[in-house]
């Protein structure tokens, strides 16, 4: 597998192997010990996987604050996203700052996303699929959410916001500037 440092502490766009032929392809897509070798040490507790029927659906930018902050794999298996991460730790020289890659089932590509990031995504094609690891179960009580489109973060989405999808807890959302970032992780994993 091949690991790219993106402009994040942290965030890493992952290129596993894949082998194919005639029958179709085969691609290893987590192995503890390989991801070690790169220095990714994180220990998965839960795998999610969301369905989206349409293009411009959006999903984000979610965070949970400690202890029940994330490090999240991300790999779409049918379909494709523009998928973000955003620098939410107060401290950091990166607050604010995002990273945007696409992600999909042709490339097989995954991106890593360490607590401290607010994560979200959008589809860019129809009946997407996209599953995701976590390090830290779902809380409730924990979860927050920033704005898609806070002018702060600037996020140059590739879906204009008038064909954009979404749930009331996004359309609700906070901007970063009223959002709870009192128990941000400060290091990323």
């Amino acid at each position: 597998m091949s690991v790219r440092q993106t402009g994040l502490v942290g965030v890493l766009e992952i290129q596993p192997q894949c082998h194919g032929d005639e029958r179709g392809s085969f691609c290893e897509v987590w192995s503890a010990e390989d991801f070690g070798r790169h220095g990714i040490r994180t220990q998965f507790v839960q795998d999610n996987h969301s369905v989206s029927r349409q293009r411009g659906v959006m999903r984000g930018m979610h965070y949970q604050l400690a202890p029940f902050a994330q490090d999240k794999l991300v790999r779409v298996l049918r379909g494709a996203i523009f998928d973000v991460a955003a620098d939410i730790r107060p401290s950091s020289p990166t607050f604010g700052q995002w990273i945007g890659v696409e992600l999909s089932a042709s490339r097989w590509n995954q991106l890593l996303v360490p607590a401290g990031y607010a994560h979200g995504f959008v589809t860019l094609e129809p009946d997407t699929e996209v599953a995701y690891k976590v390090s830290r179960p779902y809380s409730k009580a924990h979860e927050r959410a920033i704005r898609f489109d806070d002018r702060r973060l600037a996020i140059a989405w590739p879906v204009r916001v008038e064909e954009m999808q979404l749930s009331d807890k996004d359309r609700l959302a906070l901007t970063l500037d009223e959002a709870d970032l009192t128990e941000i992780s400060e290091e990323p994993a």
